[in-house]
This record gives structure tokens, sequence and C-alpha cells, in this order.
């Protein structure tokens, strides 16, 4: 077999990729490989990627061919890629748009290319009862309280359909952002921003208006938010992660847009207001008195004329919010997110009901531009004392993991990092109450937990941001849409498990643009030779594939130290 050593890749016929990581072409290979796989593993020096259908279904409906996957891998390989990867991938890109969903005379239309793959599908008994009949050989009649089920089942028997039936329009309502030029403002739709706006709303009002836009925290997620309403002008409800995230975004509107206050509702556990634009909450959606009762909230996303539904941090969609999304599937509907990757396996639900990836700007490249801060990363190992050692040995495993986590030595090293960031605006983040409880009182800082009233959490929040508090504590309330802007120091002493998307999130925290330019650190505190070490390697893996290193080292990291 012919080698090409110049080349960092070896394509695998179980359709696993392995990249060389000390390659001088990695960074290429990397970004390129990215747009249509994901990465499964990143030990040191080879990371392991894998092609899925569904990697290749969101690539295809953001855009890229299957031609340009194949060039990828052809150009880029060390060895002949093996036939069967390049005819799958051929394949199951070519399935994508090979069913349509269109609406005609009012009728919910499943428009196949063919006639003996409807009759397939059809033939399914998931399927079956989904439908009214079929019209043609080629086209049958869906019932169209059935859109949304129909997606999904159509996904799990591997024919994914492209939505092209349409959307109502929705109560009108004029959304204007305020023109920075005018307003002497710094703000105003960035490039990308603009980009990710216009590919959502591409096809107009009649096809325009379902998917998912991927960008890191502190890009300005909020404001591709606001530039879709802009473009839809239409009542919107936008459901967040928190009453904190749910002002934030009260604040913005009112900040960057020409709506008033009289036309932006909360709709959380301490207000219910119902408003042309509306703000709640995940859990305020999933609220139910007993487990045998209603969700009684949920109605509120389907009794109003919304033109646009806004699903911040989608990748924490819960399954009834999930369910009830089945329902709308006339609604425009417009995901925002740093990670796709769920630790439920549940991606597959989020490109069916909310829409398939529609942009996706890499990290990296934004870091070149400037419009995130570069981002220094550490992993600290540090040995346990004996005694916890020996705790930890003789436990059972699922007990492991917490022993490891609540390693006394990382509370002897918090000190000295934060001796070395006196100045700096510091973020100490944990999994475990009584850990964080045990850090707050030894560093004489504020703790911020799911039980701090929400009145003292803005309160803190915003003293930290004015600079009159340098140090929190937090758990992980603290992981999604705080907007901390001069944050540039985390240090994680402990995680949920082997979570990526958390780990993308905290490192999200410290993202935001620093003044002159300023660069960000996040440690990550971990225990070595344990099951804490397992789960912090799973934690970094999306990182990994947008480009960031962590630099290990066994004690302080010297100052010095720079990304490699």
């Amino acid at each position: 077999m012919t080698s090409r050593p110049e080349n960092p890749l070896i394509v695998q016929s179980d359709s696993t990729v392995l990249l060389e990581a000390t390659h001088p072409r990695y960074e290429e290979a990397r970004d390129r490989l990215a747009r249509f796989a994901e990465v499964v593993k990143s030990p040191e020096y080879m990371h392991t990627y894998r092609i899925t259908p569904l990697s290749l279904w969101n690539a295809a409906a953001a855009g890229v061919s299957a031609d340009e996957m194949a060039a990828t891998l052809r150009e880029l390989s060390r060895y002949e890629v093996p036939g069967n990867v390049l005819y799958d991938l051929q394949d199951y890109v070519g399935r994508y748009g090979r069913l349509k969903l269109l609406s005609r005379e009012g009728a919910l239309l499943l428009v196949a290319d063919d006639d003996l793959l409807l009759t397939e599908v059809v033939s399914r008994k998931p399927l079956a009862k989904l439908l009214v009949g079929r019209l043609t050989p080629t086209v049958a009649v869906v019932q169209p309280a059935q859109r949304g089920k129909l997606k999904q089942e159509l996904v799990r028997l591997g024919w994914p359909v492209q939505d092209l039936a349409g959307y109502t329009p929705g109560t009108p309502l004029e959304v204007r952002l305020r023109d920075p030029a005018l307003q002497g403002q710094p703000f105003g739709l960035r490039d990308y921003q603009q980009d990710a706006v216009a590919i959502f709303h591409a096809g107009g009002a009649a096809h325009g208006g379902s998917g998912v836009i991927v960008m890191p925290c502190g890009a300005g997620k909020t404001m591709v938010g606001m530039g879709v309403m802009d473009m839809v002008q239409a009542r919107t409800l936008v459901i967040s992660t928190n009453i904190v995230a749910v002002r934030q975004w009260i604040d913005e509107l009112l900040d960057k847009t020409h709506l008033t206050a009289d036309q932006i509702g909360e709709y959380t556990g301490e207000r219910k207001e119902v408003r042309p634009v509306t703000i709640t909450t995940y859990q305020c959606m999933t609220y139910r008195p007993t487990r045998d009762d209603d969700f009684p909230h949920l109605q509120l996303m389907t009794q109003h004329n919304w033109g646009l539904i806004i699903y911040d941090e989608v990748h924490l969609l819960p399954a009834p919010v999930f369910r009830a999304t089945a329902e709308i599937q006339a609604r425009r509907r417009l995901g925002l997110t740093a990670t796709l990757v769920r630790e439920d396996g549940r991606e597959d639900d989020v490109f069916a009901l909310i829409g398939p990836k529609k942009y996706d700007v890499p990290w990296k490249e934004l870091e070149r531009k400037g419009w995130i801060a570069q981002a220094i990363c550490h992993e600290v190992r540090l040995p346990m004392p004996r005694e916890a050692r020996a705790a930890y040995v003789t436990a059972p495993r699922r007990e492991q993991y917490r022993l490891a986590a609540e390693n006394p030595a990382k509370l002897e090293l918090l000190p000295q990092l934060l001796e070395r960031h006196r100045g700096d605006q510091v973020l100490v983040m944990g999994q475990y109450l009584g850990q964080l409880d045990e850090i707050a009182q030894r560093l004489r800082a504020p703790l911020i937990t799911g039980k701090t009233p929400t009145v003292e959490r803005q309160r803190l929040y915003d003293l930290f941001r004015r600079g009159r508090l340098k140090l929190l504590v937090v758990s992980k309330v603290a992981n999604f849409a705080i907007d901390l802007p001069d944050a540039n120091v985390a240090i994680q002493v402990s995680g949920t498990f082997g979570s990526r998307q958390e780990e993308a999130q905290r490192l999200g925290r410290i993202l935001r643009p620093k003044p002159e330019g300023g660069g960000a650190r996040f440690y990550t505190l971990v225990s070595r030779d344990t099951r804490d070490q397992e789960f912090s390697a799973n934690r970094q893996l999306f990182l990994t594939e947008q480009g960031y290193r962590y630099l290990i080292t066994t004690g302080l990291p010297e100052e010095e130290d720079a990304v490699v």
C-alpha cells in the first residue's frame, strides 16, 4: 500500500479517521474534517474522529457537498481511502433531500424522487399511521399534526426529509435593530453574525426559518437571535436556561432594538407575562405539580400565534419541550448553541424537530479575528493524599468519581493560582456543593448555587461586572447564558462526569473579547490516575475538535506557558 507520510489522516474502513496531532498539517486537517465528522477520542498524539450519518446530514444541510468531503479525505489521507467509506459517504449525503415535505393547497405532502423509495418508507409500521393516504406513486398525504413525528421517524429509518412545507407567519410585530451609527453605540451585527442570519432565513418567507446556529460562547448568539427577529417581523417566544438569562435577554432587546418594555414579557416562576416578545425558561416549561400531572405551562408554546420560537442553548432541550416542539412544526424555529453535543444522545431529535445545523463557525477562526479572547487551557494533575487515596481505592466504583473530584490537594493549590492571578476576574467552578462551600469559606468569596435567590445572583454578577468583586465561586448554574464579559480566568475543580457540553460552556464564560486583546486562562484541576482524570479526558473532546489543546502539568503551571 502506497504511503504518503506528508499527510496527517488515516481513514479506516469502519468510518473512523485517525488524525496525527503533531503533524504540520494538523490544523488544516482538523478544520476540514470537523465539518462532517465528530471527534470521539483525543489522546496526546493521535485523535480519532467518526463519520456518522447524522454528521453527514448536518454537513449536507449546511451546504457541504459529498464531493468536498471525499476530496478532504483523499487529499489528506496517508493511505488510499477505503472504497466503502467513500461509497457510504456519497450514499448518506445523497439521501438528504430525496424526500421532501411540501405544502400544496392546504395539504401536507411527503414527496419522493422515486416511487420505490416512497413505497419503502410508507410500508414501515411507525410511518403508516402518520399518513392519510397516497396521491400518486411518489406523493403521500401527511396528517398535519404529525409533521414533527414523521420527521423523527424518517431520521431513525435513515431517510432524513427536507422540510420545505413553509411556516405560518404568526402575528406581525415590528422588530428593528437600532442603527449603531445613529445611536453612537459600539454594536451592530458582525460579518459572521450577518452570515448566520442570512443563511437561517435563506429561502425567504416561504421556506427559510428552521435550524440551528452553532457558535462559541461570547460570539454573540443573542445578537443572531435578534437579527433573525428583525428578519421575521413577528411575535417571538424565547426559551432560555434560567431567570438571570431571561433578564439578560430582556436587557439586550431593550438596548439593541426599538422594542419597548411593554412589548417584552417575562414568563418565569416569578412573573407570568405574555407579551408580543415573551422570554421563558426550560424549567418553567417543564414544571408540573406532581409526576402524574400535565405540564401546565407548555401551552405557552401552542396557544399563541408565535411567528418565531428561539431555543437558547438548544443542546439542553428537555424531553417535554421536544414533544411540544413536534406539535408546532409550522412555527419557525431557531436553535442557538455553542455545541450540538448532547450527553443523552438525542442529537437526531434536534436535527428532526428544531432543524439541521445551518451555520457553524470554528472557535479558533473567531479567536484569530479577535472576536473572542485567546484562551490558554491547562490540565493540572494532582496526587491524592494517602488517606484520601485509601478511601478512593476501596470505594464502590459509583462513588469513586466524587471522592477523586473532591481531592483536598485541589484546595491547597487554589490559593497559589489566585495569588498568580491577583487583579484578574476569576471564576472558581465546580459540581459538588459541599466542596464549593468549603472553597468559598476558605477563600472568603461569595458562592452562587441553584439555591441563591435571583436578586442576590444578579447583585453579585453586577458587582463582578463592575470590577468591585474579583472572585466568584459558582456551581453549574453559571454554566449557561451568563454575561460576565470581564471574566478572564476560570478554575474548574469538578465537573459533571464526562460532560463535553459543560466543558465548552465553562470555557465560554471567559471568551468574551478583552480590552486591548487580552487573553484568558482556563484551569481544570484533576486527581491523577483516577476516574476524575478519565472523565476529564472525555470532557475535553469537543474543545479539542475546536482546536484547543490542554497543557498538562503535575503542579502549578509555569507563568510563561503558552499554547503549543
